[in-house]
């Protein structure tokens, strides 16, 4: 797991070569906390491209695996960064057809498989990943993203140069690069809390989809355009399978999930929150590292109330350690540290994403201090039907254009449309004309259908929040995880597990969506408990199967998300710092915000009118973004 960076020139003179060098060290230097075992950048084609690496080194931490790294012929030179599980047996195939290796890495692996099959070769990839391949040749330069999204990548024009890199940050210090605040980007964010474009929060920076990759050609002037290699298809087999048969076919492909993903030659451990999804990680784990260590991140709930009181899952995490014989490690946070980590968070971070993740923020850095890998349980839930509460929008819909307008309106998770006009006042003429409708319907251009099923509905659903919700999850992972030179993997989404889980019977993750509750996500309190003492829903044949790795009350309990007690802090003990930021007259956001709209959905939630906790977290993380990426 490591950063990457580059540039391409379009144009360039024997000044530009040096300079470029220069850049490209600056830029590598921005993410070396990717990366804090080593580094290298190379200049290739006569200063025409400039690819640069920072090492965290996982797997053969000889120089041999060092980076750049350049094939035996010196065609081709990859920057990569990511794990792939399977890369032992793809070495056999390479090894048959005449490859040689150098090195033990997954990196040359990776490599020789582009030069053996091309870009065929990016769907063969069992692991997570984002790099770059400069094929001398040709005189191309590809950049490739993971099926999932685990790994980020970002790109931008910039003047006459294609500029690169794992992180933003890495690119807004090159010296020709503008900084100006992408309106629509913003208006999308407090629409959703989460980007469903290729956008970011500065104008002229794209992300690189997920199961996306983009070739660029110096010599042609134009923008290079990314090409899809894989998308999720969530849909049920015309032959279906006993429940028995999935199960029994589930339990191997999970099990084999996390055994693959434990190759490393570093200190590896899991993270272990009480519930379902990372104590299986950790029961399977343990039975291959004897005293495994695990990680906990509680909360103090003195202060807390309702619903919040049950936040602190560290008891059930200690029970599961006790059972499973880890070496276990927790942390307790406490109203304060949100603000003390808020500099940091959100430098690393970058464009806020979807939750609070300043809880995981605390969690990677407790476990940077003791191991190098840690396995997290991102992915169980949107792939397994995980949120069935929010599966109720889709019941009853007659065709796709009813379900879609349907879901967006839950979909609007921070302000709805009414508000956005109201909070975007002072800008809002200038991103009136950017319907977030529009982007919403988009994720689904290839699942649109005219009449709609309610099987359909709901794996369009699926399809959707792993699409935007889950790729959001991930992003968040990297960033916080590799802030800490941490690499963080992701069991559940195992090629092999995903591709099993998509074509499962529906009736086999839900019981009976048809009288699921509706439920705002914000709210805390009684509507939330009396929706789960109704229905304990979702997951249902994975809880099944997980009966044989964890305790039964695991497997039957509430879903509890990674979150601290807000709602309680921000009208509390965090309330001062909440108001220092609503109430001064010098805050940033107020350039975009309307002060009026802001201040009264703060003081309804202070006041216990509503629960808006997701929108003041929000604005605090986007004053802090101001302040520093301004």
């Amino acid at each position: 797991m490591c950063g990457i960076a580059g540039i391409v020139c379009f144009k360039r003179s024997a000044a530009d070569i040096l300079e470029n060098k220069m850049m490209l060290k600056k830029m590598t230097d921005c993410i070396a906390h990717r990366g804090p075992d080593g580094e290298g950048q190379v200049c290739l084609d006569e200063g025409h491209v400039f690819l640069g690496h920072r090492r965290l080194a996982v797997i053969d931490l000889s120089a041999a695996a060092a980076q750049p790294m350049q094939s035996i012929d010196k065609r081709y030179t990859i920057s990569y960064n990511g794990e792939v599980y399977n890369y032992k047996e793809l070495r056999r195939e390479l090894e048959k057809k005449g490859y040689s290796f150098f090195s033990d890495s997954d990196t040359e692996v990776v490599m020789n498989a582009y030069a053996e099959w091309g870009t065929a070769s990016f769907v063969m990839l069992n692991g997570i990943f984002a790099f770059s391949i400069w094929d001398d040749y040709r005189k191309e330069l590809i950049l490739v993203r993971d099926r999932y999204g685990a790994k980020p990548l970002y790109y931008s024009r910039t003047g006459n140069k294609f500029v690169f890199a794992s992180e933003y940050k890495a690119i807004i210090v090159h010296k020709d690069f503008k900084r100006n605040v992408n309106l629509y980007a913003l208006k999308e964010y407090f629409t959703f809390q989460n980007i469903f474009s290729n956008q970011s929060f500065l104008n002229d920076i794209h992300i690189l989809e997920a199961g996306c990759y983009l070739k660029m050609d110096y010599s042609s002037d134009t923008s290079p355009k990314s090409v899809r290699f894989w998308d999720y298809d969530f849909h049920e087999e015309e032959k279906e399978l006993s429940k028995e048969e999935y199960a029994e076919e589930l339990d191997r492909l999970f099990a084999q999930a996390v055994k693959r993903q434990l190759v490393s030659d570093v200190p590896l451990g899991t993270y272990l929150s009480g519930g379902l999804d990372s104590g299986s990680i950790t029961s399977i784990a343990s039975k291959s590292i004897p005293y495994i260590k695990t990680f906990t991140c509680g909360f103090d709930l003195h202060s807390a109330s309702g619903v919040e009181l049950s936040y602190d899952e560290r008891e059930k995490a200690e029970y599961m350690s006790y059972i499973f014989k880890t070496e276990h490690y927790e942390m307790v946070l406490k109203s304060g540290d949100m603000e003390r980590c808020m500099d940091k968070l959100v430098w690393h971070l970058e464009d806020p994403r979807v939750g609070q993740s300043y809880p995981n923020y605390y969690a990677a850095k407790l476990s940077s201090q003791f191991v190098k890998v840690v396995l997290a349980g991102t992915g169980g839930d949107e792939i397994f039907a995980g949120y069935p509460w929010r599966y109720h929008r889709v019941s009853g819909c007659r065709n796709f254009n009813e379900y879609v307008s349907n879901y967006y309106q839950y979909w609007q998770r921070l302000l709805n449309n009414d508000e956005i006009k109201r909070v975007f006042s002072p800008i809002y003429d200038r991103v009136s004309d950017y319907d977030t409708a529009k982007i919403f319907e988009s994720v689904f251009d290839k699942d649109r259908k005219s009449e709609i099923t309610l099987e359909q509905s709901i794996n369009c659903s699926l399809y959707f929040e792993a699409k935007t919700f889950l790729h959001g999850l991930l992003i968040v992972d990297d960033k916080i995880s590799m802030a800490h030179g941490l690499e963080t993997r992701v069991p559940f989404l195992d090629n092999d597990l995903v591709d099993f889980a998509m074509k499962m019977p529906l009736k086999y993750k839900l019981r009976d969506l048809g009288k699921a509750m509706p439920m705002n996500e914000n709210e805390t309190g009684p509507k939330n408990e009396k929706y789960f003492k109704r229905t304990n829903d979702g997951k249902l044949i994975l809880r099944t199967m997980m009966e044989k790795y964890v305790p039964q009350d695991i497997t039957t309990g509430i879903k509890q998300g990674f979150s601290a007690p807000d709602a309680s802090w921000f009208k509390g003990e965090s309330l001062d710092y909440v108001n220092s930021v609503v109430w001064s007259g010098n805050s940033r956001i107020y350039d975009y915000l309307d002060k009026r709209a802001v201040r009264e959905i703060v003081n309804n939630h202070i006041e216990g009118l509503e629960n808006r906790r997701l929108f003041i977290w929000a604005i605090l993380n986007f004053e802090k973004w101001l302040e520093l990426y301004l």
